[in-house]
């Protein structure tokens, strides 16, 4: 691993958070299209929305994420993505904000036909955004953004055989996404048959979604070859396999109703397609720039480094804290039950080891330890432990500097009067 790999390494880790997060969250939105009417489709509507509110503003920082620290470390192959792509990137950020906004216009209608507007236009947005976005991404893989400020077609950079199939497979993976989460999140709020219902919609988008991956590979065959060929014989293979099996596993826990472990291997599953396609196109950028050309300067990209470390101690553990709260069904609560204490108990232990300072040194020591190697060493081995070291120094610091007010409480309740 070289300097100018690390922040797109970078990138892809928040890509893959992204389609991971706000894909279910544009999953949740496809859903309300065949919610069907009445209270049943009420319920379910609900559900979605409620599972999804208070998370959904978190799961779209990680899309400014990627294009910020893509703008900062490859600014020429951000430029040339930007102008040629730019009718597919402008429709992807008009679905967002149409999705965002029916969230706060949900809270405020009146009657059941406003309220179904409000989902409908919902739901559109959550087909147009992922299918937008996959475009874009189909566009790259295939090889038509040229070097340079709108240098591609407008339109077959991103209406051709590869794009619209990567567009059509995020928007069935948003929704099996969704269909995984939200059975889970049924579960957790005391709603069985809605959490049946979304069983079988996830069930039935993972075979969709195996089924267009599988027949996809003839069209990357015979579109994007170099992918194709790295995909299924070079680098990209493993990424590919445990993607399969990940997929097969999650079907497989839904089928037996352990959703909350399906959550996970779900995520794995789609991730490690991101992974796959990055170590297909590597070390190829753009059609004749390299990632090497494309970087920015060294001192540069060691400023992007530090700043996506230093942001990240402060970003991982509030997300952290949003989505245990979130899934652990406490937002807003002033005590969690004893069961969940008790669960907690051994991380409780590890967060008193940090009061008394031995993570706190470690985390400094990581720090240090980090800067060196990527600052002073020029070896690729040392360069991937400093970023190793880093991200240590980020959990570690985060543990060290968590707040006793969010400690989980195993003293147990309070004696009485």
């Amino acid at each position: 691993m070289h300097l100018y790999d690390i922040p797109l390494g970078f990138v892809l880790v928040g890509l893959a958070l992204y389609v991971v997060l706000a894909g279910a969250d544009f999953g949740a939105g496809i859903w309300q299209i065949g919610a069907g009417r009445g209270e049943r489709g009420a319920r379910l509507r609900d559900v979605a929305h409620d599972a999804m509110a208070p998370v959904w503003e978190a799961n779209h920082v990680w899309l400014i994420f990627v294009l910020t620290v893509t703008w900062t470390a490859y600014p020429l192959a951000l430029g040339s993505i930007a102008s040629t792509l730019a009718v597919p990137l402008f429709l992807a950020a008009l679905g967002i904000i149409v999705r965002g906004a029916a969230y706060a216009l949900r809270s405020g209608t009146r009657t059941a036909r406003e309220q179904r507007r409000i989902d409908m236009l919902s739901a559109v947005s959550s087909v147009l955004t992922p299918f937008a976005l996959g475009t874009v991404v189909g566009g790259i893989a295939s090889g038509r953004v040229p070097v340079g400020n709108a240098k591609g077609s407008m339109w077959s950079s991103w209406l051709n055989p590869t794009s619209v199939l990567t567009g059509a497979m995020a928007v069935v993976v948003a929704a099996y996404m969704a269909g995984v989460y939200l059975s889970a999140d049924s579960v957790r709020l005391d709603e069985p048959d809605v959490a049946a219902r979304f069983r079988v919609r996830a069930l039935g988008a993972g075979v969709v979604a195996g089924a267009v991956a599988i027949g996809g590979l003839a069209v990357v065959h015979s579109d994007a070859h170099r992918i194709f060929h790295r995909l299924v014989a070079g680098p990209g293979l493993p990424a590919l396999i445990v993607s399969l099996a990940a997929g097969v596993g999650t079907l497989a826990l839904v089928v037996a109703r352990r959703f909350e472990p399906a959550r996970y291997s779900a995520a794995v599953a789609v991730a490690a397609i991101i992974a796959g396609w990055g170590l297909a196109q590597n070390p190829v950028f753009l059609p004749g720039l390299t990632i090497h050309a494309a970087a920015a300067p060294r001192d540069t990209l060691i400023a992007v480094i530090i700043a996506v470390v230093g942001g990240g101690l402060i970003l991982f553990p509030s997300l952290a804290l949003l989505f245990r709260l979130t899934l652990g069904g406490r937002l807003g609560a002033e005590h969690g039950d004893d069961d969940a204490a008790s669960a907690d108990e051994g991380a409780g232990r590890i967060l008193e080891a940090s009061r008394a300072g031995l993570l706190g040194r470690a985390a400094i020591a990581c720090l240090i330890a980090g800067f060196g190697l990527l600052n002073v060493a020029n070896a690729g081995w040392a360069h991937a432990i400093g970023v190793v070291a880093l991200f240590g120094f980020i959990v570690l610091g985060f543990l060290a500097a968590l707040p006793p007010e969010v400690l989980p409480d195993r003293r147990g309740p309070p004696a009485g009067p």
